[in-house]
């Protein structure tokens, strides 16, 4: 028996009054309509304003403002004319204090409602330049040949497809400004149609653009690539398959970029796929609280959780007696012990595991820590913060990128494993978009 399409709600199509009661975590307005919560972007708290719905679905329903009514004291005009088209951004409508307030509002309100912990001390926010601080990014490309162009940049809001832009003006100007630049010299590729996406990754002086293709790049398209190259000032990379793959041009060299924490004295070399933070001025300030908050001396024998390649683990290393970084990408690994040597750090150790699992049987994990650094990834630290039973910290650090796990982890760590939540604070490390970077201080 052939099966029923199930057709999609039709969405009212008049505008409905609201008032705008709170933000959501992701910065969008929150409203009820006949009891129903509704999302709407580029909504302020406590404004009057029309929506029209642009989705609705059995719990919730989303919407967009068509006529603001009243306008929120914090609400600016967005500075670059792709917003709300784009979605990289989401908080361009919002001053850049109130981005601040509305983060650190919404990590308070995270602690209590997840992690059942009020932040007694809120840390003065780590903030920096608002525009052209993004160094890494990973960049959709698409030939659409109605349009008769290349799109390059970031797809649209809530939406699968690439959004038609010309600049963007969170990345750094090196990119950021050559958008339509680049499309252009990929328009004149035979494989325009067989690139889709560019891996951005800048250091303090170079940038590497590297070229996902799905077919081989002719020598005419390489010699188009690298004359782009020469004349921006920028390395050219083809990668046919996974992050390995990512090679310089025929005939040119390999360029790894670099960034450096002058206040440690380090230099970080990288490939272009490694994780590494886009945004290097707030990324110094984080190691240096990061550091400052360990209080760290010579006695001290640290364990950095999710050490990627060294970012805490080398700069830990220069006030600490020895520290021991681990990691579950072996690549990230082997990197890192690459960056201590190219620093003549010595006092460090790295071992690659999967700190999802149990990590009992490592060696290193039999030995003592009277001191911790964590930095996971969006799903939080909870497995593995059982160990510090054995490992008995007497101060955590924890940076985080989501200030939901971050606070479920507050709870274990406070509520169960008997440490005191010392303070907490946000660093804008993404200014004009809903992410929450922040940091935790934990003492027993």
């Amino acid at each position: 028996m052939a099966r029923r399409r199930s057709r999609k709600k039709k969405l009212p199509e008049n505008p409905v009054k609201v008032t705008i009661e709170s933000l959501a975590h992701d910065g969008r307005g929150v409203a009820h309509v006949d009891g129903k919560v509704v999302f709407i972007d580029e909504a302020l708290p406590n404004e009057e304003l029309e929506f029209i719905y642009t989705d609705s679905r059995k719990d919730f329903a989303e919407g967009k403002v068509v006529n603001l009514l009243t306008r929120s004291e914090h609400r600016v005009e967005a500075e670059c004319p792709h917003y709300g088209v784009c979605g990289g951004c989401s908080f361009q409508h919002v001053d850049s204090a109130e981005q601040i307030h509305i983060k650190q509002g919404l990590l308070n309100e995270q602690f209590a409602r997840i992690g059942k912990v009020e932040i007694p001390q809120i840390w003065e926010p780590l903030t920096g330049e608002h525009w052209g601080y993004r160094r890494k990014a990973r960049m959709g490309v698409k030939y659409v040949e109605k349009k008769g162009r290349v799109l390059v940049g970031f797809r649209e809001r809530r939406n699968p497809f690439l959004a038609e832009i010309e600049s963007c003006k969170v990345m750094h100007p090196i990119v950021g400004t050559k958008l339509m630049a680049l499309s252009e010299m990929i328009g004149k590729l035979t494989i325009k149609d067989k690139i889709p996406q560019i891996e951005v990754a800048m250091g303090d002086e170079d940038c590497v653009l590297a070229f996902r293709v799905l077919e081989p790049a002719t020598d005419e398209d390489k010699e188009i690539m690298r004359e782009f190259g020469h004349q921006h000032n920028i390395s050219m990379c083809l990668q046919s398959k996974g992050p390995d793959t990512i090679k310089p041009l025929d005939g040119e060299p390999e360029i790894l970029p670099k960034y450096a924490l002058p206040e440690q004295g380090i230099e970080f070399v990288f490939k272009p796929a490694m994780f590494t933070q886009v945004n290097y001025e707030i990324n110094r300030k984080m190691v240096t609280r990061a550091i400052e908050a360990l209080e760290l001396c010579e006695d001290d024998n640290v364990l950095d959780l999710f050490c990627g390649l060294g970012n805490f683990t080398l700069p830990l290393a220069t006030k600490a007696g020895h520290v021991v970084g681990i990691e579950g990408d072996l690549p990230l690994i082997n990197h890192a012990k690459e960056n201590a040597r190219l620093n003549n750090i010595e006092n460090v150790e790295f071992y690659a595991a999967d700190l999802t699992k149990d990590v009992g049987d490592f060696a290193w994990s039999k030995q003592k820590f009277n001191k911790v650094l964590l930095d996971p990834s969006r799903a939080g630290a909870s497995e593995v913060l059982h160990n510090l039973k054995k490992w008995k910290p007497e101060r955590i650090v924890y940076i985080s990128c989501n200030p939901s796990t971050l606070a479920r982890d507050a709870g274990i760590l406070v509520n169960e494993l008997g440490y005191k939540l010392i303070k907490a604070g946000v660093m804008d490390m993404f200014p004009q978009t809903g992410h929450v970077e922040s940091i935790a201080l934990f003492e027993k």
